[in-house]
């Protein structure tokens, strides 16, 4: 077969999929922004960035911006076709950022196929859910749903869709969720896995060791939407409580979903600000982005890891630090009790409840006795059900090739 993949920031969720794709003989070439320069294991063709400067500021902005950048992607595919004659079995795109809105029309007899994953809705998600930040109303309500026309769009074109979770697929509309098959990404459980030797140097040279009283929070940004503002508030009676405890925050000071602040730079400091001489600053590390091996050797020495976000697309953090045999205190919402269950292997606390995550994380810091019960039932539960290797990548190349052309 001759599969293109489609992603702005590929490989983003094919990363495992497109070199296990073309050790099966398959021809496989992704095709990405032109700025994205990040490694790749296949050919990797790249189209012009779009202009989106130039996009309406309205409420059809999204969708503006989406579909320019949907043209662009098929101006691209367009070239392959005509200069190199490219034509694909199979596409497989991130319905994401609209790349896949145009690219039946350069291909028509290719099989489309979308990764779906997240519907936005205005009413029992993230709209609202957290009223200090984002208090729904009819102005954010009509803004989510203009926001989701490129996405019902590339669902209705599409052949097949897949999420990776059941919730998130249970996002979309009873129209299109028929089309959806849930196959997470996978774990690669021989990499992420409980390290006893495991230790990491923070900035001001202090090592931490497994072992060691450390509470970890990894975000890609350090926002609300993944509770941040809720994890800071917690700390001082946390650490008041652990005077020995080090807490490690891994994430960068921008917002990958929602907005910063308005009155000030972000939300770092912002809480920083709110909480000023509430806190020993001196046990609290702020790394940002760090690169992938510090990441994993900090879930591998936490003595808690601390998981929480709002009804939203759930993060690979937590996946991976279930196969780290991490010691988990996660939010109580719908994403995360798909793959947490409370008592069996973490701990949940309701997202509002200060009282009862300080309560979580000193019980955890202090030496949980069903700890590595909890632990060992994490890692069973990505292991058994999440590897990419025996669970995850067989499934994902047997949907894919199910698509291809029938002997």
């Amino acid at each position: 077969m001759k599969i293109l993949l489609v992603h702005q920031n590929y490989p983003g969720q094919f990363l495992h999929l497109a070199p296990a794709l073309a050790e099966r003989g398959h021809q496989v070439l992704a095709l990405t922004d032109e700025k994205n320069q990040r490694p790749s294991k296949v050919n990797v063709v790249r189209y012009k960035s779009p202009d989106l400067a130039a996009t309406q500021k309205n409420l059809g902005k999204t969708y503006a911006e989406y579909t320019e950048r949907g043209w662009m992607a098929a101006r691209g595919c367009r070239a392959l076709r005509d200069r190199h004659g490219f034509t694909p079995d199979v596409i497989f795109g991130h319905s994401g950022w609209g790349e896949t809105l145009f690219l039946r029309e350069i291909w028509p007899d290719a099989k489309l196929l979308v990764y779906a994953e997240l519907m936005y809705q205005t009413r029992g998600q993230d709209v609202g859910f957290d009223p200090e930040i984002n208090p729904a109303s009819d102005e954010t309500r009509v803004t989510t749903v203009a926001r989701s026309a490129h996405l019902i769009q590339s669902m209705v074109q599409a052949d097949a869709g897949l999420s990776p979770t059941a919730y998130q697929a249970g996002t979309f509309p009873p129209e299109l969720r028929g089309k959806i098959t849930v196959i997470h990404d996978g774990i690669d459980t021989d990499t992420v896995r409980p390290n006893p030797d495991a230790r990491l140097t923070l900035p001001n040279g202090r090592v931490l060791r497994a072992g060691d009283e450390v509470l970890s929070f990894v975000s890609r940004s350090l926002e609300p939407y993944r509770g941040f503002h809720r994890f800071m508030r917690a700390l001082p009676e946390v650490m008041r409580a652990r005077p020995d405890a080090q807490v490690v925050l891994v994430g960068g000071d921008g917002v990958s979903y929602g907005a910063l602040p308005k009155d000030a730079p972000n939300w770092k400091a912002k809480m920083l600000a709110e909480l000023d001489g509430q806190l020993d600053l001196d046990r609290i590390h702020f790394l940002g982005r760090v690169p992938y091996d510090d990441y994993l050797s900090l879930i591998q020495i936490a003595r808690v890891h601390c998981y929480l976000t709002y009804p939203f697309v759930l993060s690979w953090s937590l996946t991976e630090s279930m196969a780290a045999g991490a010691y988990i205190v996660a939010s109580d919402t719908a994403p995360v009790r798909e793959l947490i269950r409370d008592g069996e292997n973490g701990r949940l606390v309701d997202f509002f409840d200060r009282k009862g995550l300080e309560t979580a994380l000193t019980f955890g810091l202090s030496g949980d006795p069903q700890a590595q019960k909890l632990r060992d039932a994490a890692r069973d539960k990505i292991v058994r059900e999440y590897d990419f290797k025996t669970k995850s990548l067989p499934r994902l190349i047997e949907w894919v090739e199910s698509f291809g052309p029938k002997a």
